[in-house]
């Protein structure tokens, strides 16, 4: 994905800022027309709220599903994949039984992954980022909410609940 180049209208041009004069004459043409489409900053807010929703549902995890996720990241990245934010690779085996012992080899190699195997293909799942430079507002709001019902649901609760909780704590 390319990093956005950010320019400054000036009334009768767009002006990129400082710096980024270079990228510009490496990217564009010219006399050659171009589509401009604002992109909106994400909130630092929303971002700061969205972690300490995460923190606070991994606090309020039972024994049990806590052990499955040592930490926020984990539970972060486990909702982000079963939300669909995910990158997958398949891995074709000779067999099921081949499939079944590269598995466990490859999800120590990732920590946070979810591999799982079908007849005989692994198959790792990755959490795709949500930094701003990959994400732009509104898919990160997307994932935002998708997340937050994911995680909801593993602690009893609904999003509302967990967001009013976070923000009480935060």
């Amino acid at each position: 994905m390319t990093v956005p180049i950010p320019f400054r209208w000036q009334g009768d041009a767009f002006t990129p800022m400082p710096g980024h004069a270079r990228r510009c004459d490496e990217a564009f043409v010219v006399g050659q027309v171009y589509h401009l489409i604002e992109q909106e900053d994400r909130s630092a807010a929303s971002h700061r709220h969205f972690f300490a929703c995460v923190k606070t549902a991994w606090e309020n995890l039972t024994d049990e599903t806590a052990r499955r996720f040592p930490s926020p990241e984990h539970l972060r990245k486990f909702a982000l994949i079963k939300a669909g934010y995910a990158t997958s690779v398949d891995m074709p085996c000779a067999s099921r039984a081949e499939a079944l012992r590269w598995a466990p080899r490859i999800e120590g190699q990732n920590e946070y992954a979810i591999v799982t195997v079908t007849d005989a293909v692994v198959t790792v799942w990755t959490a795709k980022s949500q930094n701003s430079r990959t994400m732009n507002k509104a898919e990160f709001q997307a994932s935002k909410d998708a997340v937050l019902t994911i995680i909801a649901g593993l602690i009893g609760t609904d999003p509302t609940t967990l967001a009013a909780q976070a923000g009480q704590a935060a």
